[in-house]
């Protein structure tokens, strides 16, 4: 019989879809049973106590989650985010309920063997449930005591050849997509970028000194499978800045029927016959393609890299040769000024080994925001704050027209006045000389 009445979240299992209230249950009734006698170094109820104070929480409408205060491993400012219950006589369990990151590998690459031994090590310290994976890439082990922690990192870093992720006010867990691991379209070695920085900027990453958070995460192409975009303060899209490579035989074989467009991923649904000007070339967004002919023609000075076509029509159409990177900088989530996209920084940029021009524009930048930042202040809100013609100043980045989406639209780009012919002032003169005639 469960140790705590859950009704509301009973209700939460009635969905068609799979639902975590029902692995918890299952992870209490197995720890309750300990069949294979585990001896549990937290307390063994700790699940049980964790669906009591969830319930709670939904009877009460507010967290019965407490701020964890300062709690980590020693000569780690980060990896550990303490959590304690404000309700420790009711639920013992969950007085203290630690949950740590965990460094996963670039591209999330692991070993069965590795996946049993760090289950078998959270199973044994903590409450044996993970989140694979976080948001932010990393493991996430939830639940444990504060007497463990230094006993799991000991096991994580020396037996296991494993570090602690990012937390804090700090680099979190660079984060990236598989790239040319398994995916065709990427344009650079995610997997050898995130590593790399990974390891150059160890002191950022487990000792808080920024303003706020800082997150990078690499893309292989524009196509974004870790939304870099949208969640990282420095964002690594793949890209090509030659011409797209074209098939023009395979073309036809789509017009015609032979080859299924967009990787057979809608053959579970009649489309209908391809129709290569209504699906490809009416909805680029720049307009750079065309039909001449049978010959499907590309102004590849036009293209900005949306990836749609070569998605449709992967037979027919791949990545340019001379690859690289953008950088992209300021997205994030609604923290104080609401959520933002990045904006781009740099258009292209060369990703080989030892990434010495991308680690220059790194370092450039958090020099201005780690002066200028506000405490709690993301890259983003500070560019919003003083000026994307700041950040181009402090990073010797000369402004140029990708920084612009379309004339008069762009609020970072400012004009100086000594850039003006005559001034603002004879500017302003004009214009009103106008708007009385």
């Amino acid at each position: 019989m469960a140790k705590h009445e859950t009704p509301l979240l009973d209700q939460l299992e009635s969905g068609p879809w799979p639902s975590f209230v029902s692995d918890l249950k299952q992870e209490a009734a197995s720890r309750a049973k300990n069949e294979k006698n585990v001896e549990y170094q937290i307390p063994q109820d700790v699940v049980e106590d964790l669906l009591g104070v969830l319930e709670l929480s939904f009877v009460h409408k507010r967290t019965h989650w407490k701020h964890g205060g300062i709690v980590g491993v020693f000569g780690y400012g980060g990896g550990v985010i303490g959590r304690y219950c404000d309700q420790p006589e009711m639920f013992p369990g969950v007085a203290h309920f630690h949950t740590m990151r965990v460094n996963q590998p670039a591209g999330k690459f692991y070993k069965t063997d590795f996946l049993r031994n760090l289950c078998d090590l959270w199973d044994f310290r903590g409450s044996g449930l993970t989140n694979m994976h976080g948001s932010t890439g990393d493991v996430i082990l939830l639940g444990t005591t504060t007497p463990q922690l230094e006993e799991i990192f000991f096991e994580l870093t020396h037996n296991m050849n494993q570090d602690l992720g990012g937390s804090g006010s700090n680099l979190r867990t660079p984060s990236d997509c598989v790239g040319q691991a398994r995916c065709e379209f990427a344009c650079y070695d995610t997997q050898a970028l995130c590593h790399a920085m990974t390891v150059e900027y160890q002191d950022e990453l487990h000792r808080p000194a920024f303003p706020y958070k800082f997150k990078f995460k690499f893309d292989g192409c524009p196509n974004c499978c870790v939304a870099s975009i949208a969640r990282s303060d420095m964002s690594f899209i793949g890209r090509w800045k030659d011409e797209i490579r074209v098939d023009q035989e395979a073309v036809q074989g789509y017009i015609g029927g032979e080859l299924v467009p967009n990787g057979g991923a809608h053959s579970g649904r009649d489309w209908g016959a391809f129709d290569i000007q209504k699906e490809i070339i009416d909805i680029c967004p720049t307009g750079c393609m065309t039909m001449d002919g049978k010959e499907l023609k590309i102004n590849n000075k036009e293209c900005n890299c949306c990836m749609h076509c070569i998605n449709a029509m992967p037979r027919a159409l791949r990545i340019g040769k001379d690859t690289g990177c953008s950088i992209l900088v300021g997205a994030k989530a609604p923290i104080l000024d609401g959520a933002q996209m990045g904006s781009l920084l740099v258009p292209f940029i060369s990703t080989d080994d030892p990434y010495d021009e991308i680690k220059e524009v790194i370092e450039s930048i958090w020099d201005w925001w780690m002066e200028e930042g506000k405490n709690r202040e993301r890259l983003g809100e500070l560019i919003k704050r003083q000026g994307f013609q700041k950040m181009l100043d402090m990073t010797n980045i000369k402004p140029m027209p990708q920084h612009v989406q379309e004339p008069r639209t762009n609020p970072y780009i400012f004009w100086k006045s000594e850039e003006v012919p005559g001034g603002f002032d004879a500017d302003i003169t004009e214009f009103r000389k106008h708007h009385q005639r």
